[in-house]
């Protein structure tokens, strides 16, 4: 299984309520997943969201598994956000 293909399945587990806005997430080097009101799905380039969270591999996974906090990764620079802040906000109090 592709990350991205499980990178759907977790957030699609998580977020099985739904979710109010649109999150872009980028994965460096394996590519992208798209959250809004119709679900989770791999997204392309041309998908626009609320906001873009940017991470690797290894922050994505450990955000998604709860070992690493979203709020700290950003302060530290392992996640990069691009868009609005509060939507981000929301869906890391849901994921968390």
């Amino acid at each position: 299984m592709s990350v991205i293909d499980a990178a759907v399945a977790a957030l699609s587990e998580k977020l099985s309520d739904g979710f109010d806005g649109s999150v872009k997430f980028v994965i460096s080097g394996e590519g992208a997943v798209m959250v809004d009101g119709g679900g989770v799905r791999a997204a392309t380039e041309d998908d626009e969201a609320d906001v873009t969270m940017t991470a690797d591999v290894d922050t994505f996974q450990g955000i998604l598994s709860g070992d690493v906090n979203p709020t700290t990764a950003f302060m530290t620079g392992r996640l990069k956000l691009d868009g609005d802040m509060g939507t981000a906000m929301k869906l890391g109090s849901v994921l968390g």
